[in-house]
């Protein structure tokens, strides 16, 4: 059991720190990057990104983050430990949400508007997309990860003080 628990932990851990890296990315790279381009660029050159992103390695990372740290909360219930991994619970449960509720929308909305080479209005697509509104709750995914992150390397510190 001992191994189980850790394991899921570790797990919880390292798909943590790939989401916050990924949000991170797309906040500080990403969207400041595609910002400073002409709306053909950025309508295509971002539906090109979001296709792309719909992969294994995003969507373990993504899961991965919210059922491992669950399952680390489930079976490492020593009260040192259970609070840092509830917080990474819920943190990680809020990112999923915003995800669901606000960046899926606009990202499908954005493929909707079809191929750029063939909307009439790119600059119209492009602020109806509202960059600003999928950045700043980015940001929030990131700082949440990150602290969700934390949270989680905080236990393992613990866990190892835990015999």
């Amino acid at each position: 059991m001992y191994t189980l628990r850790v394991a899921a932990l570790l797990a919880a851990t390292m798909t943590t720190g790939l989401m916050a890296g990924v949000y991170g990315l797309y906040q500080h790279t990403v969207m400041p990057g595609l910002g400073s381009t002409d709306d053909r660029t950025f309508v295509g050159a971002f539906q090109a990104v979001d296709r792309a992103i719909i992969n294994p390695w995003f969507m373990t990372g993504f899961v991965g983050a919210v059922l491992c740290t669950a399952a680390a909360a489930g079976l490492n219930t020593d009260r040192r430990l259970l609070p840092w991994l509830l917080v990474a619970v819920a943190l990680n449960a809020v990112v999923a949400v915003i995800t669901v509720v606000v960046h899926v929308p606009l990202n499908d909305a954005l493929k909707a508007a079809g191929d750029p080479d063939r909307i009439t209005d790119l600059a119209e697509i492009r602020e109806r997309f509202d960059a600003a509104r999928w950045t700043t709750w980015n940001l929030v995914r990131a700082l949440a990860t990150t602290a969700a992150f934390g949270c989680l390397c905080w236990a393992l510190v613990v866990r190892g003080q835990v015999r």
